[in-house]
């Protein structure tokens, strides 16, 4: 049957059609709907779960893939950070069922703390790597991906880019799917207990299996060589694509495929390189294709003058387009300005969106009610990932760090003993603590710091689309678990204060801030308020008679429900929650809340 599916889509369709019996992963914008379209087709058999991080992910599918299962582990650049601890022992214990990897690369970065390149990853780790350039071709990739781990019992990398995760595609996807079946855990210590001796002698035998690896993508279906120009354009992945669609019109130039960039299809390349004098490399992030092929060249003595990022050719960051690359091409092909290129000069400019907390965001309120408690006192403000590092954004500019996830909570020591006049606070959201953030708690206790930890607890994991964590009740297998207790958590490392208040009471929450700063020791208060976008709203608020524009509620919070309209204060109905937060804050009683009519 077909189905109209994102590129993450298809990943998930496909790994359901590879018989996968186990999938986990963390959620991270480009990779999320991965694992929401496995949870949402049948599934019969296969475990899916989020994961409480991407360690944890890699961890329970290793397992699976010991035993012979078939296994999916999702994930975004940066969370393969995370897993790597155990993903660099498993390229050296190897695995038996086919497990594979997907990192999804994000270029830009649109939505990441860096532009960190997966394809380095497996080079670093010595495992295979693939490189779609569409969804249909990430859906046909995977079913080759456990193919190849399998065969070479390898854990395997898939490396799709932003732009291929949220792409869309027909895709032939089958009517019913089943899970692999497979033998089970066969104990064998020498083979599954990492030590020393075992590692060297499988190094040796990872190094000998990758040439024999990039010996056979040498004749993989998708490294593929069109046109024969003397002057070629090397691409990879949503390049690839790029590429394609401008030198379509130009069919003679030699356009060289890379989709296995490691280990390097080396007798493909040299063959595809033939009678070439001049090569320009396309590809987003590193140019890792770049350096590939002067190291091929320098090897055997080929002379060819290589073009990319390291000649300055091509942009050594940021996202590539076709219309980019147009320019790029018509430079390097000496064609006239202009040809080919898209005319967008009748184009309207695009309108500005800056990033802004949700109207009725309850972490407004949480910063707001921190900000007014410490005002006037030196405070350190150690953000973290998710919806809440937009805290740091003018008026309420509450976010003084943000470095990865969880590092906030063991920032906020480091400026403790740096700083001790100053009062550290470090806000996390909920599905952050659980994922990064209870060790850092623990160091805390274990070293006497003193810092105020605020959890902004919204009950979901908000930024990254409203997935479950261990604090909601729920799993994505559709059952309901106990829900695991912050508070308790908490106190269960040795916290002797821990407050629970509702934001969106500024008055408690201001004594709440007051009471733990004047305590010693690690404290923490659960500002905990649904995500606006989950609850439905209980009514809204009006700007009545008494308002004298004085524009506080504006420049206090930064509301985007709050507007002007002709020099007069108003409150936009389509976005305002009614929240309540800025009729606190009104000293002139001009705010006032007013029922939804059902």
């Amino acid at each position: 049957m077909k189905e109209y599916v994102m590129g993450n889509g298809a990943i998930g369709l496909a790994a359901l059609a590879a018989g996968v019996n186990l999938v986990s992963g963390y959620p991270g914008t480009p990779s999320s709907e991965i694992v929401e379209t496995i949870a949402k087709y049948p599934h019969e058999g296969v475990h899916v779960e989020w994961s409480v991080n991407e360690k944890a992910a890699m961890e329970v599918a290793a397992a699976a893939a010991y035993s012979g299962a078939r296994t999916l582990v999702t994930m975004k650049q940066v969370g393969l950070n995370v897993a790597s601890d155990p993903l660099m022992s498993l390229a050296y214990v190897g695995v038996k069922g086919g497990m594979v990897v997907v990192s999804a690369d994000d270029p830009g970065p649109i939505s990441s703390q860096t532009e960190q390149d997966t394809r380095r990853f497996a080079e670093f780790a010595r495992i295979p790597v693939f490189d779609p350039a569409s969804p249909e071709e990430a859906y046909e990739m995977i079913g080759d991906a456990y193919e190849c781990s399998e065969k070479y019992r390898t854990p395997v990398l898939f490396r799709p880019t932003t732009r291929v995760d949220h792409a869309y595609a027909a895709i032939d996807f089958p009517e019913k799917t089943e899970p692999k079946p497979f033998e089970g855990f066969i104990k064998d210590s020498k083979k599954w207990v990492i030590f020393p001796r075992l590692s060297f002698a499988n190094h040796a035998m990872m190094e000998k299996r990758n040439v024999e690896i990039g010996e056979e993508f040498s004749s993989y279906r998708y490294n593929t060589v069109e046109g024969t120009s003397e002057k070629a354009v090397v691409a990879s992945g949503i390049s690839y694509a790029y590429a394609k669609e401008f030198l379509k019109d130009y069919p003679d130039v030699r356009l060289i495929r890379i989709a296995t960039p490691y280990p390097f299809p080396e007798t493909f390349v040299k063959k595809a390189l033939e009678g070439v004098t001049e090569v320009l490399c396309v590809e987003e992030l590193s140019p890792y294709n770049e350096e590939q092929i002067a190291k091929l060249c320098g090897r055997n003595g080929i002379t060819l003058t290589i073009r990319g990022k390291l000649t300055g050719d091509v942009p050594a960051s940021g996202e590539l387009s076709t219309n980019l690359l147009a320019g790029i091409f018509r430079k390097y092909l000496n064609l006239p300005e202009g040809e080919g290129a898209i005319d967008l000069s009748d184009a309207p400019a695009l309108p500005m969106r800056p990033p802004v907390l949700c109207a009725g965001c309850p972490h407004r309120a949480s910063f707001y009610a921190v900000k007014k408690a410490m005002q006037g006192r030196k405070c350190y403000f150690c953000g973290d990932i998710g919806c809440y590092t937009l805290g740091n954004a003018m008026p309420l500019d509450m976010c003084d760090t943000c470095l990865c996830m969880g590092a906030g909570i063991t920032m906020a020591q480091g400026f403790h003993w740096t700083d001790k006049e100053g009062t550290a606070f470090a806000f996390v959201g909920d599905s952050t603590f659980f994922a990064s953030g209870m060790t850092g708690v623990v160091n805390a206790v274990y070293n006497n710091a003193e810092m105020i930890l605020c959890v902004l607890d919204n009950s979901t994991t908000a930024m990254t689309g409203h997935q479950p964590h261990p604090g909601t009740g729920r799993n994505m297998m559709g059952d309901i678990v106990e829900k695991v207790d912050i508070a308790a958590v908490l106190k269960g490392i040795g916290l002797t204060k821990v407050v629970t208040v509702n934001p969106l009471d500024l008055d408690a929450s201001v004594k709440a801030v007051l009471e733990c700063a004047a305590l010693p020791g690690v404290k923490a208060i659960i500002f905990k308020s649904p995500c606006v976008a989950i609850v439905k709203p209980t009514g809204k608020c009006i700007v009545n008679e008494n308002c004298i524009n004085c524009g506080l509620c504006i420049s206090e919070i930064g509301c985007p429900a709050l507007i002007r309209v002709d020099g007069q204060t108003k409150i936009d109905r389509s976005l305002c929650s009614g929240c309540g937060l800025c009729s606190q804050i009104c000293p002139m009683g001009a705010i006032e809340a007013e029922e939804v009519s059902r």
